[in-house]
């Protein structure tokens, strides 16, 4: 079994309330034990009522990150909107699914 020490996975947590939400990550990026940088993002804003936290290997981070910003622009240019949250989470889940 491998430490958990060998990868440059994150912490994010997210709540809602009533009129509001909230969505915090750490920043460090690194490598096993060794911190290599302190300014990481792994909050993306996909629209203004869209954000994505994600976590994990850096690299796949950012592919992730471009496809969904890809596939959200796509979106726009041909409904002439902007993607809904429902809408934005199924695209996800399709997007993950496809690659199994």
């Amino acid at each position: 079994m491998s430490s958990i020490m060998q990868y440059n996975g994150a912490a994010i947590i997210a709540m809602a309330g009533k009129d509001c939400i909230a969505i915090a990550s750490d920043k460090r990026y690194g490598i096993r034990n060794q911190t290599m940088g302190c300014q990481m993002k792994k909050i993306y804003q996909m629209s203004d009522k869209t954000l994505v936290g994600l976590t994990g290997l850096a690299t796949d981070m950012q592919t992730l990150e471009q496809k969904f910003r890809f596939r959200s622009n796509m979106y726009r240019l041909r409904e002439e909107r902007e993607m809904g949250v429902e809408v934005f989470a199924n695209m996800v889940t399709s997007l993950l699914y496809e690659s199994r």
